[in-house]
């Protein structure tokens, strides 16, 4: 049965699977944190290749070295301050060295990931499917809190979320969705954005969107098929549009007025898997 395995009730698979999560949100967090800035180590070293100038000697830096550390003092991170939310809750969010308080987001997102891999295996076991499904939203909320920080998708977890997607559907871990619409919706998806990003370029002459956008929804075309673009665009459009407007009025957009749409895109996905595509529809009113 999809809701068994090893014989145990399937609230208890969810736990055990609720507590993996809790540790992937733990390295969630450092991914979160490290890729962009290993990705502007690696422009700075492809720059300084061109520029025929010697390359930065600075410390390996990656995302299994260094060890975590309190960005205040220095202070090592032990094995014991770095158990998910348990050791934030001990240590009152602050450095057991210096006091210096760690942001809370921290212990969210390993609740969050926790959360979302109880609801995959309680839907879908401890089965293929529910692994691909927890991968797929860990992998959304890491996009968007990178692109929420730093406005950068990277192709180093857009492109593998595409081909998973279409990988999943071809090995029938995705039962809703078939190879080929999984294929045309990663094209339709990809295909769409591009075309929206050029037509807004014409006609102000500026970019509205980066390519990152078009690989992600692309991405999601590949786990939800080509019919699930439509009510998960309108969604990010929708949600996109209310966020910039109350940070407009509360002074909150950053430097150039723009907000990331990757967030959106990912939250859409998000809600897409929990609740349903078509229920995307009902949700904003259409």
């Amino acid at each position: 049965m999809p809701g068994l395995a090893l014989g145990l009730p399937v609230e208890f698979n969810a736990a055990l699977a609720g507590i993996l999560g809790l540790l992937v949100g733990s390295f969630l967090n450092v991914v979160i944190y490290r890729l962009p800035k290993m990705m502007e180590r690696q422009w700075a070293a492809e720059c300084a290749e061109l520029a025929g100038k010697a390359a930065d000697s600075a410390e390996k830096f990656n995302l299994m070295v260094p060890r975590s550390r309190c960005s205040s003092c220095g202070h090592v991170i032990d094995w014991y301050e770095n158990i998910p939310v348990l050791s934030y809750l001990f240590l009152r969010g602050k450095c057991s060295v210096c006091g210096t308080k760690f942001g809370w987001r921290y212990p969210l997102v390993e609740a969050v990931t926790g959360a979302l891999f109880f609801f995959c295996a309680w839907r879908w076991g401890l089965t293929a499917t529910g692994l691909a499904w927890s991968g797929f939203a860990a992998t959304l909320l890491a996009l968007a809190l990178i692109d929420w920080d730093t406005t950068l998708l990277p192709d180093d977890v857009t492109l593998p979320l595409l081909w998973a997607g279409l990988i999943v559907a071809a090995l029938g871990w995705n039962p809703a969705v078939q190879l080929m619409d999984a294929l045309w919706g990663s094209v339709a998806g990809y295909l769409s954005l591009w075309l929206v990003y050029w037509v807004f370029k014409l006609v102000t002459g500026k970019e509205g969107m980066g390519y990152g956008d078009f690989k992600l929804f692309a991405a999601l075309g590949a786990w939800f098929g080509w019919s699930a673009l439509v009510p998960m665009i309108l969604m990010a459009s929708v949600i996109g549009a209310l966020v910039g407007i109350a940070l407009k009025f509360s002074s909150g957009l950053r430097e150039g007025g723009y907000v990331p749409f990757g967030p959106f895109l990912a939250g859409a996905g998000l809600t897409a898997m929990v609740f349903g595509p078509q229920s995307i529809l009902r949700f904003i009113g259409l």
